[in-house]
């Protein structure tokens, strides 16, 4: 019996459960059994979430994005598009990362903050927005 998840109101499609956490994946996106995805986080769309990333709180990762290595996606935070988020990065609050941005290093984008466009935050840097 295939099961099925409404994202962001647009509509009930395939998705499952992720072994790690409880939190919904669409059937389109990938996320690695290593990962974790707390129950009320989501992945959707074309996403992917790979080695030790981990998303939680309410946050979502959709459209192209991709999430991986031991980076976290906490809070209410949102990363989407093409954006890639990596190393040991932290997004978080109601952050966004969208477009093509990349966040990578032990870069943290917190509060209210936007990395967009073609954007690279990495390193140490600390983005936060109120």
């Amino acid at each position: 019996m295939t099961k099925t998840f409404t994202f962001d109101n647009n509509g009930p499609v395939p998705a499952h459960r992720h072994p790690r956490g409880g939190g919904w994946v669409a059937d389109t996106a990938r996320v690695a059994p290593s990962a974790m995805v707390t129950r009320n986080a989501r992945v959707f769309g074309n996403a992917s979430v790979s080695d030790n990333a981990y998303i939680t709180g309410q946050s979502r990762v959709y459209g192209n994005a991709r999430v991986f290595g031991n980076a976290k996606i906490s809070g209410k935070a949102r990363v989407f598009g093409d954006a890639s988020v990596f190393e040991n990065s932290l997004i978080s609050t109601n952050a966004c990362v969208l477009d093509n941005a990349r966040v990578s290093g032990n870069a943290w984008v917190s509060g209210d903050a936007q990395v967009s466009g073609d954007a690279w935050v990495s390193g140490n840097a600390q983005e936060m927005a109120k």
